[in-house]
């Protein structure tokens, strides 16, 4: 037989996505030792107890036989309707069911509207710390991510100014996360107002991830970027996974706002991309109208008293009362990034952290150096577990940071 090597894509040698990458896979070898892990590295509601709405599996159910031929490029009609309505309860007028695209899940619309839009060494501005998936796609599709800093100390809210000095002839788009994964930041009116200037000026596309948009705690409030982007063109990203806790159906949309008339290239070549694989998920479809209409069970979730606001808390506390820890709290998502005061432990890296946590401790989480950071001293959990597993995971954190700094004495 000749020995030959089948090699990877190049593309990938920059890429990075730790949230599935070699921790996931040594704690599903420990799991299948018998180990018990507790798995706080993913947002994955249906992991943690949370359901769906009861009505919006009925929804799929009694449409099951409507979903089975493909649908159009776009999605059905009701569910984009449903869309629609809803920015228009938001005050965002100028959108029809013509402006919205529904995808396999925001991921797969990340990587279908830079792919439309990015030729080779066009710049991306993409927030530091980020989620993961927009600098990868931004690299996949041949793009060049420049990164913008949201620090610890200004509350993890980005500066504009910063911003701007970033913008060369060959920026084409910036991202907004907004309520940021993985930081809980949410970002105030006049910030995300200041942003949209800047894109209006430098005539960049708009890229606003609001998926956690309903998932905010006491005072925040989120504000949606579509409402202050006028003289370009604006996109808003959300969908069925988190705030409605369905992520296995793979169902996300992305609506069109602002200056579209300038966009239509953009427009037919994104829809191009979209009849190329066809359609997406046709039975999840069926779940947005009933999603977005009536009442939104989130709400008892986020307020106090509710399991999430409770879970937030619990994190909240536990790093208030380490030695090792420190967190600016959450004010929205379904995330904490802490830091490790590193004072005293001047070796700490972050990765081997996970690793060892995981060996040791059986907790899983997610190094900081996997949103693209270029501080070694964070890690990112997920809020979901309740308080009780979440107090028993900052408890193996706390005896691991214990035993770093016993070592090093």
């Amino acid at each position: 037989m000749t020995h030959f090597q089948i090699r990877g894509s190049r593309r990938l040698t920059d890429v990075r996505y730790e949230i599935r990458g070699r921790l996931a896979h040594r704690a599903l070898e420990l799991e299948r030792m018998g180990y018990e892990i507790i798995s706080m590295n993913i947002g994955n509601p249906g992991l943690y107890g949370y359901r769906t709405p009861e009505t919006m599996r009925l929804a799929m159910i009694e449409n099951l036989g409507a979903a089975e031929p493909y649908c159009h490029q776009k999605g059905i009609f009701p569910a984009r309707e449903a869309v629609v309505m809803q920015q228009q309860s938001r005050g965002i007028l100028d959108v029809t069911a013509e402006d919205v695209f529904i995808g396999n899940g925001v991921s797969e619309l990340i990587d279908l509207t830079l792919r439309a839009l990015l030729n080779e060494g066009d710049e991306v501005l993409l927030p530091s710390p980020d989620y993961p998936l927009w600098t990868a796609a931004t690299i996949l599709n041949d793009g060049k991510p420049v990164h913008y800093a949201c620090r610890p100390e200004a509350g993890w809210v980005p500066d504009p100014d910063e911003i701007e000095s970033l913008v060369t002839p060959r920026t084409r788009a910036i991202v907004v996360i907004n309520p940021n994964n993985p930081t809980g930041a949410v970002y105030p009116e006049p910030v995300l107002a200041r942003i949209a200037e800047i894109a209006e000026r430098h005539h960049m596309v708009v890229f606003s991830d609001e998926i956690y948009d309903q998932m905010t705690y006491e005072d925040a409030r989120h504000v949606p970027m579509a409402g202050l982007v006028r003289d370009t063109l604006c996109a808003t990203f959300s969908g069925l996974s988190k705030v409605y806790r369905a992520c296995g159906y793979r169902v996300g949309w992305t609506v069109f706002t602002g200056n579209k008339e300038n966009a239509e290239t953009y427009l037919d070549a994104l829809e191009l991309l979209a009849a190329l694989r066809l359609c997406s998920n046709v039975p999840g479809q069926w779940a947005v109208q009933t999603a977005l209409g009536g009442f939104q069970s989130i709400r008892g979730l986020v307020e106090p008293g509710g399991k999430l606001f409770e879970s937030r808390q619990a994190i909240i506390d536990a790093s208030r009362a380490s030695e090792f820890i420190e967190l600016i709290p959450p004010a929205g998502a379904m995330y904490a990034f802490p830091r490790v005061r590193t004072d005293d432990l001047p070796d700490f890296d972050d990765y081997q952290f996970a690793m060892d946590l995981l060996e040791h401790k059986h907790v899983l989480v997610a190094p900081g150096v996997s949103f693209n950071v270029p501080y070694r001293d964070h890690f990112r959990v997920t809020t979901l577990p309740d308080p009780v597993v979440i107090g028993e995971a900052m408890e193996r954190i706390e005896d691991l940071l214990h035993s770093y700094r016993v070592s090093e004495i």
